[in-house]
């Protein structure tokens, strides 16, 4: 299989035509239907249906593409970093991080790594926690803020801080009012849960919590962006359990109401390799620690 073959497969899936596929990769239809005919039969599956004169994604296609990205997103970074190394522009150093984390944490941290030291270029990677583990120990991200606790022997972990979950709710709904819920508030309402993949995450962090106090909760629809859920939650589809930074963003047709249920905490944790000994990746730890001491 052939990084071009991907490149081939994956504009096809986005056009899902060989003739726009074709003309967007400045290059002949016939040669464009072998390539992707060479890759289904390496993989033994097929990865489109042919439909009258058009054509769709196979369930095994869908799966294929939606992997893929992760693939051609990874070989971008390395590409970008072999370029910076080639040319001796500055050091790159590289941070993976949850999105919620955005809404608290993030932004002043980032904005305090930039400044210690003007020869480090920070680059800032979203990744789920799981995703960090595997970048750190691959050396494809240097440092990782995520929310779900994990062990690896390779990896060591501070917690920064433990936020409270809070429920958010359509403006419009009869408990948007109230200043907090119980548990037994929500184990009834239709919950969107994110992300929906990878696993395991912040979802399973969230069943985890129910299934302590004994309830499961009543899950309607898993997305993959909190701000899937949080749009979801506007339209009135259901509520959603965030971390409470994420009050940090106001839209009007949306409630943030307290939880008032011990234990329901969502940790920010900064991740490292543990045979990482950089003199730049233990002041970037120093900083953290002091931050979550409030300094």
């Amino acid at each position: 299989m052939e990084l071009r073959q991907i490149r081939y497969f994956r504009q096809v899936a986005t056009e899902l035509s060989f003739t726009r596929a074709a003309r967007s990769l400045h290059m002949a239809q016939p040669p464009l239907s072998r390539q992707i005919k060479l890759l289904e039969e390496e993989l033994g599956v097929d990865l489109f249906d042919r439909v009258g004169r058009g054509i769709r994604l196979t369930d095994a296609g869908r799966y294929f593409l939606d992997h893929t990205e992760n693939l051609t997103q990874k070989l971008e970074e390395v590409v970008k970093a072999t370029q910076r190394i080639g040319r001796k522009d500055k050091r790159w150093f590289g941070l993976g991080f949850v999105p919620s984390t955005l809404y608290g944490f993030m932004p002043q941290f980032i904005a305090r790594l930039r400044e210690l030291d003007s020869q480090v270029d920070i680059g800032l990677i979203e990744m789920i926690t799981l995703q960090q583990f595997d970048a750190l120990k691959t050396g494809r991200i240097d440092v990782g803020v995520g929310r779900i606790m994990l062990h690896d022997d390779e990896v060591e972990r501070l917690v920064l801080r433990d936020e409270r979950i809070v429920v958010a709710l359509p403006a419009q709904h009869a408990l948007a009012n109230r200043s907090a819920l119980t548990l037994e508030d929500v184990v009834p309402q239709a919950l969107i849960l994110y992300p929906a993949r990878p696993r395991p995450s912040y979802a399973d962090h969230v069943y985890d919590l129910f299934r302590v106090k004994g309830y499961t909760p009543n899950v309607i629809q898993e997305v993959n962006e909190l701000q899937t859920a949080i749009g979801l939650v506007a339209a009135g589809v259901g509520a959603a359990l965030v971390p409470e930074s994420v009050r940090g963003l106001h839209r009007a047709d949306v409630a943030y109401v307290d939880l008032d249920e011990p234990g329901f905490t969502s940790p920010v944790m900064l991740s490292w390799r543990k045979n990482d000994d950089s003199v730049f990746l233990k002041q970037v730890v120093a900083l953290a620690r002091s931050m979550a001491s409030g300094k």
